[in-house]
């Protein structure tokens, strides 16, 4: 990384090339919202359409501890935010699709919504939104770039409750981006987390405050020596899952074709 006179790194403007950190990567996601929360706040009101002045508190409620060696096994890398008006936010990056998001995204839903303190009222229950942010596309025949989805009556459309949404950004599919999308900056924040060089956050992060941010706080993050040791094993771990669902995918193809070949040969005896 270049220095300044004084021996003191120099901020992210100063810095060019590729980067030496990934935002797809799922801790560093979270550990960029942990710490700051200006970012956390941004993102939100960006997701969910709200005037970032209505978000007065976004406390982390399942944090971890920056610098801790990661657990495969226990590792929790969504982020469960809980914010001043009797909302939660889960929000959760995904590179690989494991062919389990929708059952996955909604057991989380569910999960948080059936949290209820001793004595409350069902009328007291949170207002839950689960958005995932997914490197692939969940549904192929009808891509979106920001898809929502609400608990509502199948002939009517008529909203049962608003207290259940789940929110899916496809990170891959930025050109899809509606109007609404870009007027609240969700394509600039997709466009922020797949960025690959310093250029790609400059170009983004000078014309928006709360992105600017996040670049400045990327920063600080890949100059951290202990953040970068635990993202690279974080690296290699999704790089053997991805293998690991790439093979399974080929295997199951393999298997189709096997199948179809021999029902074919029953056709033609």
């Amino acid at each position: 990384m270049p220095k300044s006179n004084n021996n003191v790194a120099v901020k992210y403007k100063d810095v060019t090339g590729p980067l030496s950190i990934r935002m797809t990567n799922d801790f560093i996601f979270k550990v960029m919202l942990q710490k700051n929360k200006k970012v956390l706040k941004g993102l939100i009101s960006s997701l969910l359409h709200l005037p970032l002045e209505s978000i007065t508190e976004a406390k982390i409620i399942n944090p971890i501890v920056l610098g801790d060696a990661i657990d495969e096994k226990s590792i929790v890398l969504d982020v469960l935010v809980e914010l001043n008006d009797n909302r939660r936010v889960n929000l959760e990056m995904q590179v690989a699709d494991e062919k389990n998001w929708i059952n996955r995204s909604t057991y989380y839903l569910c999960k948080n919504y059936t949290f209820l303190e001793k004595g409350k009222d069902y009328n007291d229950t949170k207002t839950i939104y689960q958005i995932g942010f997914l490197d692939f596309t969940l549904f192929n025949d009808a891509p979106e770039f920001y898809s929502t989805y609400m608990f509502t009556n199948m002939k009517t459309h008529r909203i049962y409750s608003e207290k259940l949404f789940i929110g899916i950004v496809d990170l891959s599919r930025t050109d899809l981006a509606t109007e609404v999308d870009k007027k609240y900056n969700i394509d600039k924040w997709a466009r922020l987390f797949k960025a690959q060089t310093w250029e790609e956050i400059k170009m983004i992060a000078t014309q928006y405050p709360e992105i600017n941010e996040a670049a400045d706080t990327i920063y600080q993050i890949s100059e951290d020596e202990r953040i970068r040791q635990i993202y690279e094993a974080r690296e290699d771990h999704l790089r053997r899952e991805r293998g690991m669902v790439r093979m399974i995918s080929e295997q199951a193809e393999e298997i189709a074709k096997l199948k179809a070949e021999l029902a074919e040969l029953k056709n033609n005896q």
